[in-house]
């Protein structure tokens, strides 16, 4: 997901005094970022931090990036030229790359760009108030330590998003799956999973601060132990052991009007037991983000997935099975190494087979120190990457209509998310299989549920009518 978020103002907590600096934060990527950029500001904010959106009157300025793909790490080296240009007329300003790109390149981002003055990884996030202070002397400042154990469990997010209606909540860090194509593993550094009682705690605080929906966000979220091995074996026998299912459920009984999100599942890790859950609770949204990448075994196991078209065609029958009518969105990559006419061709059979909501399709782009790297040729030309894609892109498309027409005529439970950019008279939200809706706001409020008739659709969006 390329998109950049800036953040909104916040206040200072009680005892904080004001340092008389402003914060200006900039999230590129995806939702684990944005997240994280959350993490940061709360950890400023308790140094007496105070936010801006203007970042020509920014004191410290800090980029979290994304390097997942070339043109993301392209989009932040192009907003850093524009900072070089505040920076000019305010020579103290601190700018800062944190994030997956700071992990990835390191030192080398002091010395290619003249205009950051300080590196920060993932896991170094705690020490962003040491790394400004050395700045502050004179000094170049770097951390990009990954760690073991860190997962901010202790820390209270500051939300960005003004809105106050949805919420990421970070529930493990780290990836140790090694797909062949992912730079996430040396970014983000080995898998660990937060205490399941300060995830508990963080919903229900967001609950009682008047968000209606939470979204567990995970690199792998199946994968979710705590207190345990990635071997299942229990790490202390004193303390009781907790999976994702389980989780799910300790979520899910925060309060019913608390909707339930998650991302990402992995194919190989997700279990009958989660659909299980998810069929349990009504508050428990039908929608799964299930990435495939490629619809041949061939292609999967090349980018070390650690499943076949086979088993990935088995939990989606069971998703279908298990949780009627269950949203399913998915990740597809054209072009990767050695991919074929005929393997690409099973992507489409794949996509017609399944018939996602929604998906995020991009060419493959190598990455630097990947395994695929390492390892095989980036031996599909550009034009062909590019064919395929758009063969990809407009079957969803048609998939994604004849699903929305599909509705048409539907009564649906729709969190209100915020004003039309159209028009104020409309308001938009999401249903609880994650489609978008449009309708006139009549005297409903951001935050509220309300019951709308679909009556018209395009490809991305449902239209409707509230209906008491």
């Amino acid at each position: 997901m390329d998109e950049s978020r800036q953040g909104e103002a916040i206040e200072l907590p009680k005892g904080v005094s004001d340092n008389g600096k402003k914060l200006y934060l900039e999230s590129y990527g995806c939702a684990m970022n944005f997240s994280d950029s959350e993490v940061v500001a709360s950890i400023l904010r308790d140094k007496g931090y105070t936010t801006t959106r203007n970042e020509e009157e920014a004191d410290v300025v800090l980029i979290n990036t994304c390097s997942i793909r070339e043109n993301a790490e392209q989009r932040v080296r192009n907003r850093l030229t524009n900072f070089n240009k505040a920076k000019r007329k305010k020579p103290g300003m601190v700018v800062g790359i944190l994030g997956c790109m700071a992990e990835r390149l390191k030192k080398d981002l002091l010395e290619e760009e003249k205009i950051v003055d300080l590196v920060a990884g993932p896991d170094a996030y705690r020490d962003l108030p040491n790394l400004i202070e050395e700045v502050d002397g004179g000094q170049k400042a770097v951390n990009v330590l990954l760690s073991r154990d860190e997962t901010y469990a202790d820390i209270n997010p500051v939300r960005l998003d003004n809105a106050g209606v949805t919420a990421f909540v970070s529930i493990t860090r780290g990836c140790d799956n090694m797909c062949s194509f992912c730079v996430v593993p040396f970014t983000r550094g080995r898998e660990r999973s937060r205490d399941p009682h300060t995830i508990v705690k963080e919903c229900q605080d967001l609950f009682e601060k008047g968000y209606r929906e939470v979204t567990l966000l995970g690199q792998n979220v199946d994968s979710y132990r705590w207190n345990m091995t990635s071997k299942g074996e229990i790490k202390d026998e004193t303390k009781p052991t907790t999976n994702f299912a389980q989780l799910l459920e300790m979520v899910a009984h925060v309060n019913p009007l608390l909707r339930i999100r998650f991302s990402t599942s992995h194919p190989k890790d997700m279990t009958d037991d989660v659909l299980i859950v998810m069929a349990k609770y009504k508050n428990i949204c039908n929608y799964i983000h299930l990435p495939v990448q490629s619809g041949n075994s061939n292609n999967l196991k090349r980018m070390n997935r650690g499943y076949t078209r086979e088993w990935y065609m088995d939990r989606i029958n069971a998703i279908k099975r298990i949780v009627p009518n269950c949203g399913i969105s998915t990740d597809i990559i054209s072009g990767f190494c050695g991919e074929t006419e005929e393997e690409h061709q099973d992507t489409i059979s794949l996509m017609k087979e399944v018939k996602y909501d929604l998906a995020y399709m991009y060419k493959y782009s190598e990455r630097p120190k990947t395994l695929a790297e390492r390892k095989f040729e980036d031996d599909v030309p550009e034009e062909v990457k590019q064919r395929r894609l758009e063969e990809i892109i407009e079957l969803q498309m048609e998939h994604a209509y004849e699903i929305n027409k599909q509705q048409l005529g539907k009564i649906e439970e729709v969190l209100v998310e915020k004003v039309s950019r159209r028009s104020e008279e409309q308001m938009v939200g999401r249903t609880d299989r994650n489609h978008k809706v449009i309708f006139d706001r009549k005297d409903k409020k951001i935050g509220e549920y309300v019951m709308v008739k679909i009556t018209d659709c395009t490809r991305a969006s449902l239209i409707g009518v509230i209906v008491e």
